[in-house]
């Protein structure tokens, strides 16, 4: 059952248009002109709930409006959005005790006060239970070690400790559905890595609906199953993470180390990219040849000491995708 849907949904915004050339600046105060900007193209799509969706894009593409609307902070210019039964922008009060909502930009904190006392009050503001809030700050200083800076002022914490607390002010009230706007900006690799796995706990044990706007594409791959691209205020794709590498990517990379004494390497299924000392890398195509085919090829005619394949890279596969032309249409090599 979805708990997101979304149909022909569409926002523009009233953009000033700015003169140029001698006295542009007395000719923009006196004569203010307005251009239409489309920030989202009637976009549709469905979030099933419990489920965890990557949602990418270029810079400007749509993807923190889409999230600005879903949330209710922003009225679309036109089409249908439903978030867990609500219409945002009509039932932002209702909705609000429902969704969590971390923005990598913006903490939703008290810039002067210790986290422990922006908890406290969101605590009152959303009237949890005592018992649930007990629970979920053991929780957090479990999995988030929050313990270890919630006395100290939100002004003074690293980017990782003040992401950390604005996740956790984010599922204090125990939220059905999370939205993670670009949460792990500037985030150093250790605490990526605990927000990664606390987002994975989170959704595997509470069955909480994840929807995660990012441009590093190693947390859609750690975190989502399945992938939603939106271009110029449109959606390219919608699917699977395992789809999109299906449908684009029809190359493989093959690793082999040859043991000693192997001098000249060839295959009849794979072109040779690189040979260096006894190591070799060969390129083919997945829906021509299989690994496993490839492999007992080069073991009949040669002496292996190691192999390993490698798949085209998301973030490569999400790059080649944004440079294509709308009317560019089929797979994409690597």
């Amino acid at each position: 059952m979805a708990i997101i849907e979304v149909k022909d949904l569409c926002k523009s915004f009233k953009v000033p248009v700015r003169k140029e050339g001698r006295l542009a600046a007395v000719r923009n105060l006196i004569t203010f002109e307005r251009t239409l900007k489309t920030a989202v193209d009637c976009v549709s799509f469905d979030i099933e709930r419990g489920e965890m969706m990557g949602y990418v894009g270029p810079n400007g593409a749509g993807k923190s409006t889409t999230i600005k609307m879903l949330t209710g902070i922003l009225l679309p210019t036109s089409g249908e959005v439903e978030v867990d039964g609500l219409v945002p922008h009509r039932d932002r009060k209702q909705l609000a005790r429902r969704i969590g909502v971390v923005f990598g930009q913006k903490s939703q904190l008290w810039w002067d006060v210790p986290v422990i006392e922006s908890l406290r009050l969101l605590k009152e503001i959303y009237r949890i239970p005592t018992r649930t809030y007990k629970t979920n700050m053991e929780m957090f200083g479990e999995l988030l070690d929050l313990h270890e800076f919630q006395q100290t002022p939100v002004r003074q914490l690293s980017l990782g400790q003040r992401m950390r607390s604005d996740l956790a002010a984010a599922l204090l009230h125990n939220p059905d559905i999370l939205f993670l706007d670009e949460p792990m900006i500037g985030v150093d690799v250790v605490a990526k890595e605990r927000f990664r796995t606390f987002i994975r706990q989170l959704n595997r044990e509470r069955q909480v609906t994840v929807l995660l706007t990012t441009h590093d594409m190693s947390d859609i791959e750690k975190v989502c199953e399945s992938l939603m691209i939106i271009d110029h205020g449109r959606i390219i794709y919608d699917g699977t993470i395992a789809g999109i590498k299906e449908q684009f990517a029809h190359y493989r990379e093959l690793t082999v180390d040859f043991a000693d004494g192997v001098s000249e390497v060839e295959s009849d299924r794979a072109e040779l990219i690189e040979r260096e000392g006894q190591r070799a890398r060969f390129r083919f195509n997945r829906h021509r040849v299989s690994a496993s085919e490839l492999i007992t090829e080069l073991a009949g005619k040669y002496q292996i000491k190691d192999i390993s394949v490698e798949d085209t890279e998301i973030e490569e596969i999400v790059r080649k995708i944004y440079q294509r032309s709308p009317s560019e249409n089929g797979p994409i090599e690597s």
